[in-house]
Parts: structure tokens; C-alpha cells; sequence
């Protein structure tokens, strides 16, 4: 059996394909776990913490009395038990996040013009939680994506949840948390996780934003606590795009690349388009090759077998047409036409330029948070950023003299809606005779607003 499916994009089985992908969103949620996410969710919600330590104990395996057990204590981490030279990568990464997200950073403004001011006041949450997936693996570099935007927006309180079976099996992952100053972590995984996050519970208070990658139950979770708390998306399974044009490109690193990504989930999506029909076919018998000696063959061949493909265009206009169909989470680009390509895309998470700029980097020290839009939200959303942590108010001014002269035309379109009482409520400025009280602002005085 091929390890990779090659077909022709003008083909009836490319037509299906893009198809397909284009409708990868409705996969997302799947009815049956939607259903029994909702029970767990509800049980937390109404029942807070007994809810929540009947949900823990069943699904993450533990045995405690009270929530309260689940709080996972900061504790310094023995630096012997670190893999070799991860400090220094875990530094490099810390510091290619914040420089980059450092950017990002900017305040409101105000603006004064006859009589009437207008001030954007930017405020960073006041409580935001963040879900850490522990289950096949444990990310430590997830933490570093996501606390990181966090602490430079200034939220206050950042707490984590985790899987207590992937913090107790990852020292690297406890040397992050306690790297990067979390407090409040708790040993929790899944749907109920994300519900005590949202609703709180006797003993976890309820934040006001949840964020971070998770399995298709904490995407169900999300998606049902979502009319109580901001969610940052819907995340599925993760997927790359490689566009390589032209010749001499090589083969060996596109399929490293392909592997890099498919060996994520089962149903992660890895995708080849070119306009090369013999690079498709090395493509091909280098996956075969690399697939021998890698440990997650297993899951990167059902990813592969399902999700994977490779599609040969006529040209990279074609080749361009599918990318803003698909939009995908990551875009690689190489080939001779790489940089060409870069400046007309408009549908993707993240574009990675060039043969020496593998989508993996961008997992770990590119700098931007690897937390990116999937199945085709990029064509809508951005992704992990400061703004996902800033909340947006208002605050608006009119002088007496401002008001008199915007009355009349507030009334107008008052009464083409029907509001006889918002009409009313502006005509009553419409003599601009009212004198502030003490401490009432006077806002300035001077041409039409």
C-alpha cells in the first residue's frame, strides 16, 4: 500500500479531496462526544466540586479527597532530571516569545475634536485560564506559548490546568510552569477541566477567558461553555500544508516535514502540493524510508493513510487557489516561487518561507505562539496573540455645546428606527443649555462634531 496518496488536482478524486477539506470544520464536533461532554459539563456546573472530583477521578485516574488535592504545589525542579541542553532551549524559546509578542503591545487612545472626546481604554484580563494537554505526551513548549502572550498583556491571575499523569511523568514540563511563575495549577484534564475553569467550582474560582490546545473533548467542553466565558477557538487536529515548486527541491526534508506533523494525531493532516509529479513520487518512497525507523510510525501512518495527500498542479496559480480554499493552520512554502507565493496569501495560521524554515521551528523558537487556527478558521481568525488577553472599552465625552449640536441629527435617525424615547432623550440636549456639576467632565469646546 502507498504511503502517500498522489492524484491530480483537476482529477474527480481532487475534486473530492479539496471538497473535503474545504468542509474539514464540521468534523471538529463530533455529535456523540458533544453529548457526553455536556454531561460532564453540567454535572460541574451544578454540582461544582463534587461534580468535578467525581469527573477526575474517573477520567484522569486519581485518588483524592478533596479538590483541593488537586492543586499541584511549585516546586523546584532537580535539575538532573532535565534532558540535556533543555534549559538552554527552553531559554531561547521564553525569549523569542516575548520579543516577538513584545510588539504586539501598544495602548489605547484618545481623541479630542469639537467638544467631543473619545478615549480606548486597552485592559488585560483580570483572570485567564490556560489547558495544557497531558495525555499521549506532555508539551512544555504549549506553556511557554500561551503564558507567555498572557504575562506581557499583564493578566493577572494565569492559572493552568493539566493532566496530573503528564505533570507527574514531565519534568520539564514542571521546570516551565515554575520557570515562568505560574501558581495555580491544577491536576485536571479534559471536559471537566475546562468546565471548573469556566463555571468555578467551591474551591477554583472561575476565569474569565480559557485558552490552549486540547483533545476533541476539551474542544467539545469549550464549545459548550463558550455563552459563559471567552474561548480563543474550536482547535482540531493539526495540519500543514507544503507548497514546493518547481525543481530541486528536496525530498527527504519535504517528507521530514510531512512526518513532523502527521505524527501528532491519527487524524492529523498532512498535505503535498506540487507542480512537480516526480517530486511527488520521491515524496512518497521518502516517507517509506524515514517511516522505518521512527517511533511514532504507528500514528503517523493512520495519519498519513487518512489525512495525508499529495496533489499535482498545473502551475501555482492552481496550486495558490487550493491553499486559500484549504487554509491551512501551517503553510510551508519552497521551491523557487516561495517568496512570490508568501506575499499573495491571504488564508493561513502561520507561512513558513523557504526549505530552511521548517514548520517545527515555529513550534518551538520562531517566536510567535504555535496556538493557531485549524480546519479552516484561518480564513477568519488569527492566531495566539496579547489581543487575546486585552479587553476593549470605551470611554465618551460630549460638551453641552457638543451635545446641541449632535441632537438633532441623533433624534433623526432615532425616529427612522422607531425609538421614540431615544429620540427624546437626544432632543433634550438639542438647547445645549445644561451646566456640568462638580467633577463632571466639560470635555472641549470649539467646531461640529
Amino acid at each position: 500500500m502507498a504511503t502517500l496518496k498522489i492524484t491530480k488536482a483537476e482529477s474527480r478524486a481532487g475534486n473530492k479531496l479539496l471538497a473535503r477539506l474545504e468542509g474539514r470544520g464540521a468534523s471538529i464536533l463530533d455529535p456523540t462526544i458533544v453529548r457526553q461532554t455536556t454531561a460532564i459539563v453540567d454535572s460541574v456546573r451544578k454540582t461544582g466540586d463534587r461534580g468535578l472530583l467525581r469527573a477526575a477521578r474517573k477520567f484522569d485516574g486519581v485518588k483524592v479527597k478533596s479538590v483541593e488535592d488537586l492543586r499541584l504545589k511549585a516546586e523546584r525542579t532537580d535539575r538532573r532530571q532535565l534532558p540535556a541542553g533543555f534549559e538552554h532551549a527552553l531559554e531561547r524559546s521564553i525569549v523569542a516569545v516575548e520579543r516577538y509578542h513584545e510588539g504586539q503591545r501598544h495602548g489605547g487612545f484618545r481623541f479630542a475634536e469639537g467638544g467631543v472626546e473619545l478615549t480606548e481604554n486597552r485592559r488585560p484580563l483580570r483572570r485567564v485560564g490556560i489547558y495544557i494537554p497531558g495525555g499521549r505526551a506532555s508539551y512544555p513548549s504549549s506553556v511557554v506559548m500561551t503564558v507567555g502572550p498572557a504575562k506581557l498583556a499583564g493578566v493577572d491571575e494565569i492559572v493552568v490546568a493539566t493532566p496530573m499523569a503528564g505533570f507527574r511523568r514531565s519534568p520539564a514540563l514542571r521546570h516551565v510552569l515554575e520557570r515562568l511563575g505560574v501558581r495555580e495549577v491544577w491536576a485536571m484534564g479534559g471536559a471537566h477541566a475546562v468546565a471548573a475553569m469556566a463555571y468555578g467550582t467551591e474551591t477554583i474560582g472561575r476565569v474569565d477567558k480559557i485558552v490552549g490546545p486540547g483533545n476533541a473533548w476539551v474542544t467539545a467542553a469549550k464549545h459548550l461553555v463558550s455563552g459563559h466565558v471567552a474561548i480563543d477557538g474550536l482547535a482540531g487536529p493539526s495540519e500543514v500544508l507544503i507548497i514546493a515548486s518547481g525543481d530541486g527541491v528536496d525530498a527527504e526534508w519535504v517528507a521530514a516535514d510531512l512526518l513532523a506533523q502527521a505524527e501528532h494525531d491519527p487524524m492529523a493532516t498532512a498535505l503535498l502540493i506540487t507542480d512537480r509529479p516526480k517530486l511527488a513520487r520521491e515524496v512518497e518512497k521518502a516517507l517509506a524510508r524515514q517511516l522505518k525507523s521512527l517511533s511514532t510510525a504507528k500514528v503517523a501512518r493512520a495519519s498519513l493513510k487518512d489525512y495525508g495527500a499529495a496533489i499535482v498542479v498545473r502551475d501555482m496559480d492552481t496550486a495558490l487557489q487550493w491553499a486559500e480554499r484549504i487554509a491551512p493552520e501551517h503553510l510551508q512554502l519552497v521551491g523557487r516561487e516561495a517568496e512570490g507565493l508568501a506575499e499573495k496569501i491571504r488564508n493561513a495560521g502561520a507561512v513558513f518561507v523557504g526549505a530552511s524554515t521548517p514548520e517545527v521551528f515555529g513550534d518551538y523558537l520562531a517566536g510567535p505562539s504555535h496556538v493557531l487556527p485549524t480546519a479552516g478558521t484561518a480564513r477568519f481568525t488569527s492566531a495566539l496573540g496579547i489581543e487575546d488577553f486585552i479587553r476593549r472599552s470605551h470611554i465618551v465625552r460630549f460638551s453641552s455645546e457638543a451635545a446641541g449640536r449632535c441632537a438633532a441629527a441623533a433624534g433623526v435617525l432615532a425616529d427612522v428606527e422607531g425609538l421614540p424615547a431615544h429620540a427624546a432623550s437626544a432632543r433634550l440636549r438639542s438647547r445645549g443649555t445644561h451646566t456640568p456639576r462638580d467633577g463632571e467632565g466639560r470635555g472641549s469646546k470649539g467646531g461640529g462634531a
